[in-house]
Protein backbone atom coordinates (compact mmCIF):
# COMPACT_ATOMS: atom_id res chain seq x y z
CA UNK A 1 0.00 0.00 0.00
CA UNK A 2 0.95 3.83 -0.35
CA UNK A 3 1.76 5.41 2.35
CA UNK A 4 2.85 9.03 1.23
CA UNK A 5 3.37 10.45 -2.30
CA UNK A 6 3.93 13.97 -2.76
CA UNK A 7 4.68 14.59 -6.24
CA UNK A 8 8.70 14.26 -5.42
CA UNK A 9 8.91 10.72 -3.40
CA UNK A 10 6.75 8.05 -2.93
CA UNK A 11 6.72 5.84 0.01
CA UNK A 12 5.27 2.30 -0.72
CA UNK A 13 4.71 -0.03 2.38
CA UNK A 14 4.38 -4.12 2.10
CA UNK A 15 3.64 -6.15 5.39
CA UNK A 16 5.33 -9.41 5.12
CA UNK A 17 6.39 -12.53 6.74
CA UNK A 18 4.91 -14.59 10.44
CA UNK A 19 6.05 -11.65 12.15
CA UNK A 20 4.27 -9.07 10.25
CA UNK A 21 7.09 -6.86 8.97
CA UNK A 22 7.29 -3.80 7.65
CA UNK A 23 9.36 -3.64 4.28
CA UNK A 24 9.18 0.27 2.65
CA UNK A 25 10.49 0.87 -1.21
CA UNK A 26 10.99 4.84 -1.30
CA UNK A 27 11.28 5.89 -4.89
CA UNK A 28 12.38 9.73 -6.02
CA UNK A 29 9.82 10.62 -8.96
CA UNK A 30 11.59 12.39 -10.92
CA UNK A 31 14.59 10.11 -11.47
CA UNK A 32 13.14 6.22 -10.66
CA UNK A 33 15.75 5.70 -8.10
CA UNK A 34 14.61 4.28 -4.97
CA UNK A 35 15.71 2.31 -1.40
CA UNK A 36 14.67 -0.56 0.33
CA UNK A 37 14.25 -0.12 3.95
CA UNK A 38 14.48 -3.95 5.61
CA UNK A 39 13.67 -7.40 3.28
CA UNK A 40 11.49 -9.33 5.76
CA UNK A 41 10.41 -12.48 3.39
CA UNK A 42 8.65 -13.14 0.34
CA UNK A 43 11.68 -11.70 -2.08
CA UNK A 44 9.51 -12.34 -5.03
CA UNK A 45 6.67 -10.00 -3.83
CA UNK A 46 9.35 -7.07 -3.12
CA UNK A 47 10.94 -7.71 -6.67
CA UNK A 48 7.50 -7.24 -7.79
CA UNK A 49 6.34 -4.34 -6.27
CA UNK A 50 9.82 -2.60 -6.98
CA UNK A 51 8.69 -2.28 -10.60
CA UNK A 52 10.27 0.34 -12.70
CA UNK A 53 11.97 1.54 -9.28
CA UNK A 54 16.27 1.33 -9.66
CA UNK A 55 17.19 -0.24 -6.50
CA UNK A 56 19.84 1.48 -5.06
CA UNK A 57 20.35 0.19 -1.65
CA UNK A 58 18.69 -1.74 0.59
CA UNK A 59 18.93 -0.23 4.41
CA UNK A 60 18.76 -2.33 7.01
CA UNK A 61 17.25 -1.34 10.58
CA UNK A 62 19.04 -4.38 12.70
CA UNK A 63 19.92 -7.92 11.82
CA UNK A 64 17.01 -9.87 13.56
CA UNK A 65 16.04 -12.17 11.21
CA UNK A 66 12.61 -10.74 10.68
CA UNK A 67 13.93 -8.01 9.10
CA UNK A 68 16.66 -10.26 6.95
CA UNK A 69 14.47 -13.20 5.87
CA UNK A 70 14.59 -11.99 2.33
CA UNK A 71 17.92 -11.21 1.58
CA UNK A 72 18.98 -14.75 0.23
CA UNK A 73 15.90 -14.63 -1.95
CA UNK A 74 16.52 -11.69 -4.37
CA UNK A 75 17.17 -12.89 -8.00
CA UNK A 76 20.62 -10.54 -8.15
CA UNK A 77 21.66 -8.47 -5.90
CA UNK A 78 21.81 -5.24 -7.65
CA UNK A 79 21.84 -3.17 -4.64
CA UNK A 80 24.73 -2.14 -1.71
CA UNK A 81 23.73 -3.07 1.37
CA UNK A 82 23.89 -0.80 4.16
CA UNK A 83 23.81 -1.49 8.42
CA UNK A 84 25.39 -0.61 11.29
CA UNK A 85 28.91 -2.68 11.89
CA UNK A 86 27.44 -3.87 15.07
CA UNK A 87 24.50 -5.69 13.14
CA UNK A 88 26.15 -6.23 10.29
CA UNK A 89 27.39 -10.12 11.70
CA UNK A 90 25.39 -13.21 10.40
CA UNK A 91 24.11 -11.91 6.96
CA UNK A 92 24.37 -13.84 3.57
CA UNK A 93 25.98 -11.11 1.96
CA UNK A 94 28.75 -8.89 3.24
CA UNK A 95 27.56 -5.24 3.66
CA UNK A 96 28.81 -2.60 1.28
CA UNK A 97 28.35 0.37 3.38
CA UNK A 98 28.60 0.58 7.42
CA UNK A 99 26.55 3.60 8.49
CA UNK A 100 27.14 5.93 11.20
CA UNK A 101 25.24 8.49 13.15
CA UNK A 102 24.41 11.46 11.03
CA UNK A 103 25.19 10.24 7.39
CA UNK A 104 23.68 11.04 4.68
CA UNK A 105 22.40 8.79 1.64
CA UNK A 106 21.19 10.27 -1.58
CA UNK A 107 19.31 8.48 -4.33
CA UNK A 108 17.66 10.86 -6.93
CA UNK A 109 16.68 14.15 -5.30
CA UNK A 110 16.23 12.20 -1.86
CA UNK A 111 18.44 12.69 0.75
CA UNK A 112 18.64 9.74 3.74
CA UNK A 113 19.91 11.07 7.09
CA UNK A 114 21.09 8.64 9.51
CA UNK A 115 20.43 7.81 12.80
CA UNK A 116 21.61 5.67 15.48
CA UNK A 117 19.12 4.53 18.12
CA UNK A 118 20.65 1.49 19.96
CA UNK A 119 18.64 -0.29 22.82
CA UNK A 120 16.30 -3.02 20.43
CA UNK A 121 20.05 -4.24 19.09
CA UNK A 122 23.28 -3.00 19.51
CA UNK A 123 23.09 -1.62 16.35
CA UNK A 124 19.51 -0.23 15.35
CA UNK A 125 19.39 2.40 13.23
CA UNK A 126 16.50 4.88 11.51
CA UNK A 127 16.41 6.57 8.32
CA UNK A 128 15.33 9.94 8.26
CA UNK A 129 13.76 11.64 5.12
CA UNK A 130 11.98 15.29 5.28
CA UNK A 131 9.45 14.77 8.05
CA UNK A 132 9.20 10.63 7.37
CA UNK A 133 11.30 8.43 10.04
CA UNK A 134 11.75 5.10 9.55
CA UNK A 135 12.09 3.66 13.05
CA UNK A 136 12.42 -0.29 12.62
CA UNK A 137 12.01 -1.77 15.95
CA UNK A 138 13.66 1.47 17.73
CA UNK A 139 9.48 3.13 18.59
CA UNK A 140 6.00 1.99 17.80
CA UNK A 141 2.66 2.89 17.71
CA UNK A 142 2.28 3.45 22.02
CA UNK A 143 6.01 2.42 22.96
CA UNK A 144 9.49 1.85 22.29
CA UNK A 145 10.75 -1.59 20.69
CA UNK A 146 11.23 -4.77 22.69
CA UNK A 147 14.22 -4.57 24.29
CA UNK A 148 16.28 -7.75 26.06
CA UNK A 149 17.50 -6.43 29.50
CA UNK A 150 17.06 -3.46 32.11
CA UNK A 151 20.38 -1.53 30.29
CA UNK A 152 19.14 -1.95 27.10
CA UNK A 153 15.69 -0.47 28.28
CA UNK A 154 18.19 2.41 29.45
CA UNK A 155 19.36 2.27 25.94
CA UNK A 156 16.36 3.26 23.92
CA UNK A 157 14.93 5.37 26.41
CA UNK A 158 18.42 7.29 26.02
CA UNK A 159 17.97 7.16 21.98
CA UNK A 160 14.25 8.14 21.83
CA UNK A 161 15.25 10.92 23.69
CA UNK A 162 18.41 12.39 22.20
CA UNK A 163 17.35 11.34 18.80
CA UNK A 164 13.90 11.06 17.96
CA UNK A 165 12.10 13.36 20.81
CA UNK A 166 13.70 16.09 19.65
CA UNK A 167 11.99 16.16 16.10
CA UNK A 168 9.30 18.17 14.89
CA UNK A 169 5.62 16.75 16.14
CA UNK A 170 4.44 16.38 12.89
CA UNK A 171 7.59 13.82 12.18
CA UNK A 172 5.52 10.71 10.68
CA UNK A 173 6.96 7.56 12.45
CA UNK A 174 6.89 4.35 10.21
CA UNK A 175 7.44 1.19 12.42
CA UNK A 176 9.22 -2.16 11.37
CA UNK A 177 5.46 -3.62 12.73
CA UNK A 178 2.29 -2.60 12.47
CA UNK A 179 0.75 0.86 11.58
CA UNK A 180 1.70 4.80 11.46
CA UNK A 181 2.27 7.13 13.66
CA UNK A 182 3.14 10.68 14.23
CA UNK A 183 5.62 11.45 16.61
CA UNK A 184 3.34 14.21 18.40
CA UNK A 185 1.09 11.39 20.13
CA UNK A 186 3.86 9.47 21.01
CA UNK A 187 6.18 12.32 22.70
CA UNK A 188 2.76 12.95 25.06
CA UNK A 189 2.14 9.41 25.58
CA UNK A 190 5.77 8.99 26.52
CA UNK A 191 5.61 12.36 28.92
CA UNK A 192 3.09 10.38 30.75
CA UNK A 193 5.16 7.14 31.06
CA UNK A 194 7.59 9.05 32.37
CA UNK A 195 6.07 10.53 35.50
CA UNK A 196 5.53 7.55 36.64
CA UNK A 197 7.62 5.90 38.91
CA UNK A 198 9.05 2.56 37.50
CA UNK A 199 10.25 -0.88 38.57
CA UNK A 200 14.39 -0.39 37.51
CA UNK A 201 14.32 -3.84 36.20
CA UNK A 202 12.16 -2.54 33.45
CA UNK A 203 12.55 -4.21 29.83
CA UNK A 204 10.54 -6.39 27.16
CA UNK A 205 7.54 -4.73 25.97
CA UNK A 206 6.64 -1.92 27.23
CA UNK A 207 3.68 0.21 26.42
CA UNK A 208 3.41 3.76 27.57
CA UNK A 209 0.15 4.04 28.66
CA UNK A 210 0.32 0.65 30.70
CA UNK A 211 3.89 0.18 31.94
Amino acid sequence: MNVFENGKIKIKRLTLGSFSTNTYIVTCLKTGEGILIDAPAQAERIEKELNNTNLRYLLLTHNHMDHIGALQGFQSKNFLLAAHHLDSDGLPYSVDIMLNDGELINFGYICVEVLYTPGHTRGSLCFKIGKNLFAGDTIFEGGPGRTASPEAFCQIINSLKKKIFILPDDTRILPGHGENTFLKKEKEEYRIFASRSHDPHLCGDVIWLRS
